[in-house]
């Protein structure tokens, strides 16, 4: 009978990644003998790049419990390494979700950090209406250095056991990581554009392209800007092709 509490890790560039058949083995993961504590990193072929061209990137990354395979590249990787790796890509968008209908279930207190003031309330009000998820705090991304210590305090007092920060990277896992020093005692998730993708103020790619594994193709002929990113993932590619992963 398979083990739905734990999973096996696969390591890419040195990148330890947790291998989660399917969305409910990752929730059942997360929720092993009690909500699990630490950092969620989603990875994909951007952030490996960004990994290993910054250190201090490289070093967030590395002392994030939690790595998980959110790009198809990545997952691709790994299962071309790992012949025998039964591991399906888990979108953090889609991962967040689930995350937040499973703590309204269980009253999981949670605390949302990040975006714009009026896409924040849409996201607290949306998840209480929908899932009862009993939100304990929130602050938009629009705080000064100044505040974060006094934010972190607030984080601490309100017994948050989930902490979702939406402020993109590497932003949110440099936040993250001061945040649990301290309020360590919570599972700390990066969700980038997560609530504006909640809100409907941005739109993914449908579900057929996702499943196809080319929602960084429907990004690209939704903001053409984005060429010089894509371009950037050439690199990446010639680590896949050439086993250099």
């Amino acid at each position: 009978m398979t083990d739905n509490t734990t999973a096996p890790v696969y390591a890419l560039r040195g990148l330890q990644l947790i291998g989660w058949r399917d969305m409910q083995h990752a929730l059942n993961y997360l929720f092993a003998g009690g909500l699990r504590q630490g950092t969620l990193v989603a990875i994909n072929a951007e952030k490996m790049l960004t990994a290993e061209d910054s250190p201090e990137v490289r070093a967030l990354i590395d002392a994030a419990e939690f790595k998980y395979a959110d790009g198809i590249s990545v997952v691709r990787s790994v299962r071309k390494k790992f012949p025998h790796a039964q591991i399906s890509r888990v979108a953090g968008a889609d991962l967040w979700e689930a995350l937040m209908a499973r703590a309204g279930k269980e009253g999981t207190p949670v605390f949302l950090v990040g975006g714009r003031p009026e896409v924040l309330a849409q996201t607290v009000a949306k998840l209480r209406a929908q899932w009862q998820v009993n939100i304990v705090g929130s602050q938009d991304g629009y705080f000064t250095p100044e505040q974060r210590r006094e934010l972190f305090e607030r984080i601490h007092a309100s017994g948050a056991q989930i902490v979702t920060v939406a402020m993109g990277s590497p932003k949110q896992e440099i936040f993250m990581r001061d945040c649990r020093r301290v309020h360590a005692h919570a599972l700390y998730m990066g969700v980038g554009g997560t609530y504006d993708v909640f809100t409907g103020h941005v739109k993914r790619a449908p579900k057929a392209w996702q499943k196809l594994g080319l929602e960084w193709l429907y990004r690209l002929l939704c903001q053409p800007s984005r060429l010089t990113r894509q371009l950037r993932l050439l690199r990446y590619l010639r680590w896949h092709y050439t086993g250099d992963i």
